[in-house]
């Protein structure tokens, strides 16, 4: 006589991943060499700069804030670094890029946009503000997209990572 089949006692649930690190940046998802720095570690990257601007909110246009230069590593740059995929399979040209704040506040930018467009000469991982180096506790390294028409909704504080994914045809 067959007896029943006895299910396999569950696996115990896997731990809740760590948050983040603050003031560390993940470059993670569809790239050859995914990568977690440190503001100290950014500070090390060739930099650009980015000019002062008003930060209005986006829908009501309300001034929140003049903000002073910004100082930081190139998205393109991390990117690079990072290495995407084969670029014969052309699936570079199908990358989207996630920016995500330790919130959860996520914004995107395209491939095209960051490698193709003046978009890429200011998008940037800042970590300096005014001459100042912007620190974990300040909201660094922030994301920031100096030229967008309205700099607010793509300017994220506490920045934690840097997905590249590949969107399917």
């Amino acid at each position: 006589m067959a007896t029943p089949d006895r299910a396999a006692p569950a696996a115990p649930s896997p731990a809740p991943c760590a948050a983040p690190a603050a003031g560390v940046v993940h470059v993670a998802g569809d790239m050859l060499r995914p990568a977690a720095l440190s503001l100290a570690q950014l500070v090390e990257l060739p930099s650009t700069v980015c000019e002062p601007f008003a930060l209005r909110c986006f829908t009501s246009g309300r001034h929140i804030r003049d903000v002073e230069r910004y100082r930081g590593v190139r998205l393109t740059e991390l990117i690079t670094r990072a290495g995407l995929r084969d670029p014969a399979s052309g699936d570079f040209k199908r990358t989207i890029f996630l920016a995500i704040g330790h919130d959860g506040y996520a914004v995107t930018f395209s491939w095209h946009e960051l490698f193709n467009t003046a978009v890429g000469e200011q998008a940037i991982v800042a970590h300096e503000c005014g001459g100042r180096p912007l620190t974990a506790e300040a909201g660094g390294p922030l994301l920031f997209s100096g030229a967008d028409i309205s700099p607010a909704p793509r300017h994220v504080k506490r920045l934690a990572s840097l997905v590249a994914r590949v969107i399917a045809p």
